[in-house]
């Protein structure tokens, strides 16, 4: 008796997780629980409501455990096995680490729980694995990026060192200077205008590396996560496509199966009719 209850109360507890009321409420959840932690950082909210907004998150970690032990209970190892529930279960663990001691520095990463939108939106949770097939990919684009600077530094080392030791005196100055040129940030008054100052056609060599540092390599990272995100829309929805078509495929087989069944049955029951008109004649 106890061994089927089990089974069926397992089954239930995995509708009710897997249902969207369900996940509505743990998403209502994680955002009440991203509003408290950031009150939790103003000193005047916290001197008026802080007790409150103590309970509220402590509340909210026992809901947030409980969640997650239901989900243990109801799928056991595929939970186990899912990317997104280890993720779940690390940053719920950081959550539970003591407020004091050499772990009281775990408390602060609290907020990581409202990370959790990643793993309960869907549209969230398919861009994070968009992004993730598309490292490899990445790979190669940084490794392009990173000898474009290595060249690129030594080159302005070697044309502006002497000139603007601050900036460009060692190839790490170098490097970290054409970083800051790559993001645009006063690249103009703090980096060309001191440099064409002594070096005149100092722009033949700063305009060709932000065009193609930063509108070029940039948007190849785009351009290889937009890729990533389609080809994962397509793969889905093609599994779909398949997946609908093979319950279609199964709808038609069961149905010419009960027309080959009903036919069986006619040609049977006219036999028998056959048979019995030839015994009263």
């Amino acid at each position: 008796m106890a061994q089927d209850f089990a089974p069926t109360l397992r089954a239930r507890v995995a509708r009710l997780v897997a249902s969207a009321r369900f996940q509505q409420a743990v998403t209502a959840l994680i955002l009440l629980n991203a509003v408290t932690l950031g009150l939790e950082t103003s000193a005047t909210v916290m001197a008026a409501y802080g007790p409150v907004l103590e309970a509220t998150d402590s509340a909210l970690l026992w809901l947030f455990t409980a969640e997650l032990a239901l989900r243990i209970f109801a799928f056991r190892g595929r939970f186990l096995r899912d990317p997104w529930g280890i993720f779940d279960l690390v940053v719920i663990g950081i959550a539970w680490a003591p407020a004091s001691g050499d772990l009281a520095v775990l408390r602060s990463l609290r907020v990581l729980r409202v990370l959790r939108l990643l793993s309960v939106v869907p549209s969230l949770r398919n861009v994070v694995e968009a992004m993730l097939a598309a490292l490899p990919g990445m790979g190669s684009i940084v490794l392009l990026m990173g000898l474009m600077f290595y060249v690129s530094g030594v080159m302005a080392a070697k044309l502006f060192g002497e000139s603007m030791p601050e900036k460009f005196g060692t190839l790490g100055d170098s490097v970290f200077t054409l970083f800051q040129l790559m993001t645009l940030e006063g690249w103009v008054e703090d980096i060309v205008k001191p440099a064409m100052e002594n070096h005149p056609g100092a722009l033949l060599f700063f305009i060709p590396f932000i065009v193609i540092s930063t509108f070029v390599v940039l948007n190849l990272f785009l351009g290889v996560i937009v890729e990533s995100i389609q080809t994962l829309r397509e793969a889905r929805e093609s599994a779909d496509a398949k997946a609908a078509q093979a319950a279609t495929d199964a709808a038609a087989s069961a149905a010419h199966a009960d027309s080959q069944m009903l036919m069986s049955e006619v040609r049977a029951l006219r036999s028998e009719i056959a048979a019995l008109r030839a015994g009263g004649g």
